[in-house]
């Protein structure tokens, strides 16, 4: 929420991503995790992949939500406040208001 770079070290240990690796190590990791997977039980995997994608099927409306308000948020006072505010090398003042806040 506060639009914050994060390493994918701290990704990694706030549960982000799964695994984070240097990227000289990426190609090998990949190829190890996929070795793993290819031996694992592949009926256990499939029903793993089958739960998961019920998942984010069912999350699929808050995730339309969350980019329409995001979209919403393009067209308010605070885009023109926070490029304004960058332009002139200052603190942004939002001000605190909510523009779509019905009065």
């Amino acid at each position: 929420m506060l639009c914050e770079p994060v390493s994918g070290a701290e990704a990694e240990r706030i549960g982000l991503v799964s695994l984070a690796v240097d990227e000289n190590d990426l190609l090998p990791k990949a190829f190890e995790v996929a070795q793993k997977l290819a031996h694992g039980s592949q009926t256990a995997i499939r029903w793993t992949k089958y739960a998961l994608n019920n998942w984010l099927r069912s999350a699929g409306p808050a995730f339309d939500t969350s980019l329409a308000l995001e979209f919403m948020g393009f067209a308010g006072p605070d885009v023109r406040e926070g490029v304004s505010s960058l332009r002139e090398r200052r603190a942004p003042d939002f001000g605190g208001a909510d523009p779509w806040r019905a009065r």
